[in-house]
């Protein structure tokens, strides 16, 4: 919980830098491609295969692919079809599939589960729900795309630990992450790219460093750490956290303008959704504790 919610702050922070400092300015195939090669030579120095299953790193390469490669492309795309509201409205999706998905590989339904990603999800809409514009169609399928990537990849990475249970760290391997991610994003920026919004200036530069290195390299890691850590339901619900802590560091740091009531309702609604899983998840560690003992 601790690394989830660590890199919840981390990302809010991005999300700002990237509409502030590069949204128009710099061609978002080439700073996703940018993000990716950082994170990958942070981790690439470390990678060991020796002793990895195949369908292990197979599936590591998938993971990046999805999570990281699609799901960027994915989102920036959708920034040509539909305003900023728009997209964090639409994200609000995300952890129904992080859950929907997770039931699905474990083949059986967590009602509990997925009644609080609800409560979250209508957490989320309380904060960021504004007039959505005749046209979004498109841009709102393209996101669902970037929404339902990431949810795989997160539940994916979780499954894959838990699953084949590496004896070597997690760091050692989490480089083919960023090597998969490559797979899609480097034709995405050969074949659709502008070179003519390359980055030209300082601050262009410092910002995606910062989102490579931090925001992509240690934020991704520590984030499919944490994803091991806890269940789908409190992992679904993480995902909708970004939202109000966005809104608060645009409020605190760039002065945005922000509805302060919705954005305590929305952010307590989110909380209380969290309180209501892990007493949710407390009472079935109980009861199976108890039939264990019968």
């Amino acid at each position: 919980m601790f690394y989830l919610s660590a890199v919840t702050v981390l990302w809010a922070l991005s999300f700002s830098l990237i509409g502030v400092y590069l949204s128009g300015q710099v061609d978002s195939y080439f700073a996703v491609l940018t993000r990716i090669v950082l994170a990958g030579a942070l981790f690439l120095p470390f990678l060991r295969l020796g002793g990895l299953p195949r369908p292990f790193i197979l599936g590591m390469l998938g993971v990046g692919a999805s999570q990281f490669g699609i799901t960027y492309v994915c989102l920036y795309q959708s920034f040509t079809y539909l305003t900023v509201p728009e997209v964090l409205l639409f994200t609000i999706f995300t952890p129904l599939y992080v859950s929907l998905f997770n039931d699905i590989l474990a083949r059986r339904l967590s009602v509990p589960g997925l009644v609080c990603t609800a409560i979250a999800v209508a957490g989320a809409a309380v904060i960021r729900y504004d007039d959505v514009s005749s046209n979004y169609v498109t841009g709102f399928l393209i996101l669902q795309v970037a929404n339902l990537t990431f949810a795989i990849g997160q539940v994916g990475y979780a499954r894959l630990m838990r699953h084949y249970q590496p004896k070597t760290p997690p760091w050692r391997s989490f480089a083919l992450f960023f090597i998969g991610a490559l797979i899609v994003v480097l034709p995405s920026w050969l074949m659709f790219g502008d070179a003519d919004k390359l980055p030209s200036t300082t601050t262009h530069w410092t910002v995606l460093i910062w989102l490579g290195v931090v925001a992509s390299g240690l934020g991704f890691y520590f984030w499919n750490l944490g994803a091991v850590k806890v269940d789908a339901g409190t992992l679904g619900i993480m995902n909708n956290a970004l939202i109000p802590a966005g809104l608060i560091i645009n409020v605190l740091v760039w002065n945005r303008d922000a509805d302060l009531v919705r954005l305590c309702l929305g952010g307590g609604i989110i909380v209380a959704s969290l309180l209501i899983n892990a007493q949710w998840n407390k009472r079935l560690r109980l009861s199976q504790q108890q039939a264990e003992r019968r």
